[in-house]
């Protein structure tokens, strides 16, 4: 479905953050807004030109004084004319020059109005455009650095190739039609079978990039779980460089689940610490551990802490039986440097093991590393772009569609309904079939004024 028409009106925003600052931004984007600039700054603007003026209100008086930028459609950054006005950053000289540009015609942008107006008018496409939101939102500097090369068009020239391979390869099937005596065996000639077998490894390399990618933009849920004073808590603030919770040695200090984001490698981990596991008659323990069940049914990876000097006990054992099947696990035997023993990894029943002392800090680098190759991270962020669930999502269907190509080729109409699917699917990664509905839900994330 294509989107709806670009609405022609004219919108305005304050573009920097709310707060104090040495610069304020407020952004207007429109047609014909040089005769707007003019009531504002008392002269016409020259295109792409910084004019020191004067900001005046609807009776001539001074609002404020700095740069007025004028970009004319379609050399702007929405497609339409663009006025920005940089005044000084003080929240009421910026509600005052909105105002302004209110009582001149203008109304309050939307969130993400800006950027939605871009996509509409063919300056960026979706997937450029979310790269806005995520280039503003990074968390770290290797997803900064993925979420620009995703708005520089890295993400979407990699989907376009994909899609005009199909393109042409549909049209190569679709050619046989017409032909059904011929249609095999001129496929074969035409080396169809190699033509999308190309097609599946590209899409499979973009599959594992976008992977990459997405893993630097939503990060992981990491739940620390283990009966009381095994050092979760412990191991918690030796993740997190700091202390972020509370360590005693008396067993069910932690009641609630502690939530920590930390950096691996650039890549972000939600790691939560939570209530020891037991049998307990005390209410307050029993809602933490509820709570401690809750956080690992939502879970992308657990380790389960084991006090090295017991080894895995039988309430270890029920632990790990009300784990769900589907969730990786990592054995981490803590208090090392109360046994001996060396610090290290290994692997026992299929799962990695891991021995430390969170209180030492010895083998904490280990640890790291079996987490990192448990959340799938190649190691580099290096031509990665910043994926969303809606772009794994649309791979993964498109992959599903030449999978089963490559099963029915020799049956050409089944064949080419499935390579038609998947460029459909592909498609959406940039926004060429893209419901209203699901623009708004993205665009609605987008912060006011961009």
């Amino acid at each position: 479905m294509n989107p709806s028409p670009v609405r022609r009106d004219t919108i305005a925003a304050i573009a920097t953050a709310p707060g104090r600052g040495g610069v304020g931004v407020v952004r207007i984007s429109g047609s014909g807004l040089a005769a707007l600039a003019e009531s504002l700054v008392g002269k016409p603007p020259l295109p792409r030109h910084a004019h020191y003026a004067t900001f005046r209100d609807g009776a001539g008086q001074a609002i404020d004084q700095g740069l007025a930028l004028f970009f004319p459609a379609p050399h702007s950054f929405t497609g339409e004319d663009v006025l920005e006005l940089h005044g000084h950053g003080g929240p009421v000289v910026m509600q005052m020059l909105l105002r302004r540009c209110v009582e001149l015609g203008a109304r309050l942008a939307e969130p993400g109005e800006f950027t939605r107006r871009a996509f509409l008018n063919d300056k960026l496409d979706l997937a450029q455009a979310e790269a806005v939101a995520d280039l503003i939102d990074a968390g770290s500097e290797a997803a900064a650095r993925s979420a620009l090369r995703s708005l520089a068009g890295s993400f979407s020239r990699e989907i376009e190739a994909l899609v005009e391979q199909l393109i042409n390869l549909r049209m190569l099937v679709e050619a046989t039609l017409d032909f059904p005596e011929e249609d095999i065996d001129f496929l074969e000639a035409a080396d169809a079978r190699g033509k999308l077998a190309a097609i599946r490894a590209q899409l499979g390399r973009v599959q594992s990039a976008a992977r990459q990618g997405s893993l630097l933009r939503e990060g992981m849920h990491v739940v620390l779980i283990g009966q009381p004073n095994v050092g979760k808590s412990s191991l918690m603030n030796a993740l997190a460089g700091d202390e972020v919770a509370i360590v005693t040695e008396i067993a069910g200090t932690t009641r609630d689940t502690v939530r920590e984001l930390i950096q691996l490698d650039g890549v972000p981990l939600h790691v939560i610490d939570t209530a020891g596991l037991r049998e307990t008659e005390d209410t307050v323990e029993r809602i933490g551990i509820e709570r401690t069940w809750a956080a690992v049914a939502k879970a992308d990876l657990a380790l389960l802490l084991i006090d090295s000097r017991e080894g895995i006990t039988a309430h270890d054992e029920a632990i790990l039986a009300r784990l769900p099947e589907r969730l990786p696990r990592v054995h981490v035997f803590n208090k090392i440097d109360l046994t001996g023993e060396p610090a290290g990894r290994a692997e026992a029943d299929g799962h990695p093991v891991v021995r430390l002392s969170a209180r030492a800090h010895a083998g904490l680098a280990e640890l790291k590393q079996v987490l990192l190759e448990m959340v799938g991270w190649g190691g580099s962020d290096a031509g990665t772009f910043l994926a969303r669930e809606r772009h794994l999502d649309a791979i993964r269907r498109a992959a599903g569609h030449l999978d089963t190509a490559a099963e029915v080729w020799r049956q050409v109409e089944l064949f080419a309904e499935e390579l038609r699917l998947a460029q459909q699917a592909l498609a959406a990664v940039t926004g060429e079939f893209t419901a209203d509905d699901l623009l708004g839900e993205i665009f609605s994330r987008f912060c006011i004024g961009k």
